[in-house]
């Protein structure tokens, strides 16, 4: 909340969604603003290229493998498998997932945490010139992870703004050319006006450092699954959350044709006792995407979020059965790699089946993308629901 702009908006911190809000009102004077800085030049040293990189992204039957999991998170997948967290086995890892044959042909780009940025094989060849030769754009999380919001409900704000500029300028040097930023909405803790506010403005802070460091920003505000909520209310919600995120988009001048979205799917709450088929999440995801969404950006890349492999999949599948606007894919991390890391299981002599896993995991998502995907002959583990209450990255 850095400008005398969001401040004075902390008068509406004590609403919660549902309530009427300021948003349309804003809506005139924030096309009125947009008319008067149309003829001003913004980041025109990166502007061809930020929209180059996006596209690149967002390419026909390819999306993003994210691998961007802190050391404490990956410690914990590590676990699972009996490993223990140290360098040597996240390397090991990492290293079989972005040196996979073939990759290329449905990623078309990687998320990285820091560490994974400056590692390089066993050989001695860097992570992000493995990703190059399969042509995969390497990216970098570069938020600092979710801390408790003062005066919220107890939810949560995401740090990382301070030193963003620096750190993703020597990012840049090191070869990535876009960004993530999670940040998440609460539905079972309201959410407050101050927690959607303060997650759309970090977003655009974020979104406009990254442009003008020449990184693609995407843009995640994850509405989390938690609740026993019904899909409408999901879609309330996240109407809001993305009416919020475009206006302040706006406002930091941020280019919408060198972003891309990792939004949630709308779907019910995880302990909603009715579950949703993909065509209904479809439905009313893209429902709310057609609403809140430009056609200037280039590619929605969803997360999953704790659906198993298959559920994600098949619901990205639904919304590829006819054109959409913009490009609209998949950007996982657990719904890829949930089975390769079970294939793997820390033996070297496991490495290329679990390299197979993980293509065919792309493979079934890349299939999504396209319309043209089935879930015939997919295992019962693909199938198994991966929600965690109170997930963290």
């Amino acid at each position: 909340m850095a400008s005398a702009t969001f401040a004075n908006l902390n008068s509406l911190s004590s609403q919660w969604i549902g309530q009427p809000s300021s948003f349309s009102s804003r809506a005139g004077s924030s096309i009125r603003l947009a008319t008067r800085r149309a003829s001003v030049p913004i980041r025109a040293s990166y502007t061809d290229q930020l929209i180059q990189t996006a596209k690149s992204i967002a390419s026909p039957g390819r999306g993003i493998l994210a691998i961007d999991e802190s050391n404490a998170t990956c410690g914990k997948r590590l676990a699972s498998i009996g490993l223990d967290n140290t360098e040597t086995n996240r390397q090991a890892y990492r290293q079989l997932l972005l040196t996979t044959p073939g990759l290329g042909e449905y990623i078309s780009g990687a998320i990285l945490f820091e560490e994974t940025l400056y590692q390089s094989t066993t050989d001695g060849k860097k992570f992000v010139d493995c990703l190059r030769e399969e042509r995969i754009v390497p990216g970098i999380k570069v938020d600092k992870g979710l801390v408790p919001l003062p005066g919220s409900n107890n939810e949560s704000w995401c740090q990382g703004l301070d030193g963003l500029a620096s750190r993703s300028a020597e990012y840049y040097k090191q070869g990535a050319r876009f960004a993530k930023w999670r940040t998440v909405v609460s539905i079972p803790s309201g959410p407050s006006a101050l927690a959607v506010k303060e997650a759309a403005w970090g977003l655009a802070r974020y979104a406009a450092i990254s442009q003008d460091n020449g990184l693609v920003p995407i843009v995640e505000p994850e509405i989390l699954l938690d609740g026993d909520h019904p899909i409408e209310r999901t879609l309330e919600v996240a109407e809001k959350v993305w009416a919020e995120v475009f206006f302040y988009l706006a406002e930091n001048n941020v280019v919408f044709e060198g972003i891309l979205l990792k939004p949630s799917m709308v779907t019910p709450g995880a302990e909603h006792k009715e579950k949703a088929s993909p065509e209904t999440i479809a439905k009313y995801t893209l429902t709310m995407l057609k609403r809140r969404v430009p056609p200037a950006v280039p590619g929605i890349m969803f997360l999953s979020g704790g659906q198993s492999e298959v559920e994600a999949t098949l619901n990205l599948n639904a919304m590829n059965q006819s054109p959409n606007p913009w490009h609209v894919s998949f950007s996982y991390a657990r719904a890829l790699q949930n089975t390769v890391l079970k294939t793997w299981q820390g033996r070297p002599e496991n490495v290329e089946a679990a390299q197979k896993a993980l293509l065919v995991r792309a493979k079934a998502n890349s299939l999504a993308q396209l319309g043209r995907y089935s879930a015939e002959g997919e295992s019962e583990e693909a199938k198994k629901g991966m929600f965690v209450k109170g997930y963290t990255y």
